[in-house]
C-alpha cells in the first residue's frame, strides 16, 4: 500500500489517499477488518468519506462500506 499509494506516489501526489503513510492508517485498518460499520459510522463524523472509501479501494475490502 506504501509503495503504490503511499508519500510520493502517483497516486498521492494527486492529493488523494491522504490515509495511507499516517501512523494511525494502522489502527484504521484493524477496524475494517473487525468493526467495519461501526469505524464507517464514527469517521463519517470525522472525516470526509473520500478519505476512507480510497483506503477501502486500495485494501481491496470485501465489503465497500460507502454508499
Amino acid at each position: 500500500m506504501l509503495r503504490t499509494h503511499g508519500p510520493g506516489s502517483r497516486p498521492a501526489s494527486h492529493g488523494r489517499y491522504a490515509l495511507i503513510g499516517q501512523p494511525e492508517t494502522l489502527v484504521i485498518l484493524e477496524r475494517m477488518e473487525s468493526a467495519p460499520f461501526l469505524l464507517r459510522g464514527q469517521l463519517e463524523k470525522e472525516l470526509e468519506t473520500v478519505f476512507l472509501d480510497d483506503l477501502e479501494f486500495v485494501r481491496g475490502q470485501r465489503i465497500r462500506l460507502s454508499r
